[in-house]
């Protein structure tokens, strides 16, 4: 309910009509929460994107019970996913039963303000539980303490029903249940995808020892801790042994692979710091300047942290974070009056990897071949770069295949950062139905002249004689790493058609060969674009001339399946007229505006171990063309004009 300001307030419409402003008007907590979720959240989304809401949703629960073992309680965690149900069960100490409703209503409600109680935990706010309930359509909690129980029952975050404090069933061990179904009107035709809660799943168990999830009757369970993960996200194998270290507040594992850029993972408190923050930098320092001083060498940091894989994670008491989804560690100190995170970081590397590569000297030779073929290579392209650069910045100004945007990624502030995106058509005909209609603030456009350089198996100084490469490099910001990324989201728009589909392929093949984090990290998407257009033109066009209301608009579906297609023929009935198109450039500006707008079909691009990179890249873009074309015979499905239209 919305409570209005009286004092000196004209009365008038309210802020968000579209007439004057002349009322303030105060939200309640819940109301608040349902009409800008987006600030407790992030995004909103479908499901069909690792970071949309219903995964927030899920996490803040998890989050709870994950700090409930971390305080020491309950070692097992059980969590149920079915039909867009949620189930949580922990086996902690309980909410405290008199306050289960407050629990999950009131803004502001925590045990974690006391850090006597949690000594160093993600939910520190008291808000996490509250809006999972608010963007619900079914929210119940219930608590089991010594053999009694409690419980609250709320539909879109308003109370329906509460229990009191009742027994127990026989044998319910202590803990808390949480089941939500996130509410539809907000996350429309949302659904869960297995792999995204996967792997959240594995995150948690392997950033808590000791601890079992069992995940739709699964279980997970890690002995070895960030090894075990580092394990699970590198794509190549290690040059040598995994180097894990820990202490009672830090754990970090760290080894190179014979790949290009850097891979950093870092975590506190148990929560996954995708864009980093002060932890992070701190550890690439301070790993950075331990290797150079243990080797005595004046080697470039850049040399050091070529090809390396490495995850840390901290606990800090009391986390300050820059934003409510956890996803950017701000905190300076590690505790009230403890060091500061540098110092922490920095102490601890100096000494324990300093200590472990004098014990390992095996791991220290190969460590410093590593850093010195990356230093020969960076020479050996030194001229190479600095002409590449120079091009670059006299191009720069009057670049025609860049049409940049106002808001960029490694922007310091703004609330629009995280919506920069670019993307990369084929030719000028695709890139012109983009640039006429998309966001000039936040979407770019990069255009490719036709079919970019195979790089499979080629030097890195390919990217810098390849002027597109290049120039590409330089528009991403990349040279250095992909900390000043100006993009959060590279999107390859290609034609729907053969060319597009190997244009797309040697897209990808080019950033996983030089900037496979890019990959990791979650920034490269593929656009899908529809393949058919279906209307009753015929239809329309006769209740036109019967003169019949409506009858000017044919009823239009844009189809990306056959399965859609085949669905919108049956809608529409034999008179359906079907468009197949085959290029960005056949469709008009205004028909492909919802097609790039917030409602954007994107398949992101991902990497797991078991896609076994290099056997892959070797295959599709390697030199085996007989071997290819084969496959092709083999596997090939020729459609035919009646299939198009049936």
């Amino acid at each position: 309910m919305a409570e209005e300001l009286d004092d000196n307030i004209i009365p008038g419409e309210a802020p968000d009509s579209p007439g004057d402003y002349n009322r303030l008007v105060t939200l309640e907590a819940l109301e608040h929460i349902r009409r800008r979720p987006g600030m407790y959240i992030g995004k909103l989304g479908d499901g069909s994107q690792s970071d949309d809401g219903i995964y927030v949703l899920l996490k803040e629960v998890l989050d709870n019970a994950i700090d409930e073992h971390a305080a020491g309680f309950g070692t097992m965690i059980e969590v149920t996913v079915a039909d867009g149900v949620v189930k949580v069960r922990d086996h902690g100490r309980g909410i405290p039963l008199a306050d289960v409703t407050k629990a999950a209503s009131v803004m502001n409600t925590s045990g974690k303000f006391d850090t006597e109680s949690y000594k160093s935990s993600v939910g520190l706010n008291g808000v996490g539980l509250k809006a999972t309930n608010a963007l619900s359509s079914h929210f119940l909690v219930q608590a089991f303490r010594d053999g009694q129980c409690a419980s609250a029952t709320f539909e879109k975050g308003k109370l329906v029903s509460e229990s009191g404090i009742v027994a127990a069933a026989d044998g319910e061990e202590n803990g808390t249940l949480v089941q939500f179904e996130p509410d539809n009107e907000i996350f429309v035709n949302y659904s869960y995808h297995e792999d995204f809660i996967e792997m959240m799943i594995k995150n948690y168990s392997f950033l808590n020892t000791g601890l079992t999830l069992i995940y739709n009757g699964k279980k997970y369970h890690s002995r070895r801790g960030l090894e075990d993960l580092v394990n699970e996200y590198m794509t190549t194998d290690p040059l040598y042994p995994l180097i894990h270290l820990k202490d009672k507040d830090i754990e970090l594992v760290i080894t190179h692979t014979a790949q290009y850029g850097e891979e950093f993972y870092s975590f506190v408190n148990g929560q996954h710091t995708t864009q980093g923050g002060t932890h992070q930098s701190a550890f690439r320092e301070a790993l950075s300047r331990t290797i150079k001083e243990f080797y005595a060498k004046n080697f470039e940091y850049s040399d050091i942290r070529n090809g390396i894989v490495a995850a840390i994670s901290i606990k800090v008491v009391e986390p300050i974070f820059e934003s409510q989804t956890k996803i950017k560690l701000g905190s300076t100190v590690m505790w009230e009056g403890g060091p500061t995170v540098y110092k922490f970081i920095n102490d601890f590397v100096k000494k324990e990897l300093d200590n472990y590569l004098h014990r390992e000297p095996n791991v220290a030779e190969v460590m410093l071949r590593k850093i010195q073929e990356s230093e020969k290579e960076r020479k050996a392209i030194a001229g190479v770069t600095k002409q590449a650069r120079e091009r670059a910045k006299k191009v720069a100004l009057h670049n025609r295949k860049l049409r940049d945007c106002q808001v960029h990624y490694n922007d310091a502030k703004g609330d629009k950062r995280d919506q920069s995106m670019i993307f990369i058509t084929e030719g000028d005909s695709a890139s012109g139905s983009i640039t006429k209609i998309r966001d000039v603030e936040t979407q770019a456009v990069f255009s490719l002249r036709g079919k970019p350089l195979n790089s499979f198996g080629m030097p890195q100084k390919v990217v810098y004689q390849n002027e597109e490469f290049n120039l590409l490099q330089a528009a991403l910001n990349i040279e250095g790493g992909i900390d000043e990324l100006r993009y959060n989201k590279v999107i390859i728009a290609t034609d729907a058609d053969v060319d597009g589909m190997h244009i797309r392929l040697l897209m990808i093949t080019f950033l996983l060969q030089f900037f496979p984090e890019l990959v990791k990290t979650g920034h490269v998407y593929i656009l899908q674009t529809p393949l058919f257009r279906v209307r009753n033109k015929k239809e329309a066009r006769r209740k036109s001339r019967a003169g019949k209301k409506g009858g000017e608009k044919a009823e239009t579906y844009y189809c990306y399946t056959d399965e859609e297609r085949i669905r919108a023929i049956k809608k529409l009935g034999a008179d359906a007229e079907i468009t197949r198109f085959k290029g960005l450039g056949e469709i008009d500006p205004e028909e492909f505006k919802d097609f790039i707008g917030p409602n954007m079909r994107l398949d992101r691009v991902s990497l797991r171990k078991e896609d076994a990179v290099k056997e892959m890249l070797a295959f599709y873009m390697g030199k085996n063309t007989m071997e290819r074309q084969n496959f092709i015979i083999d596997n090939l499905v020729i459609e035919t004009e009646e299939d198009i239209t049936r």
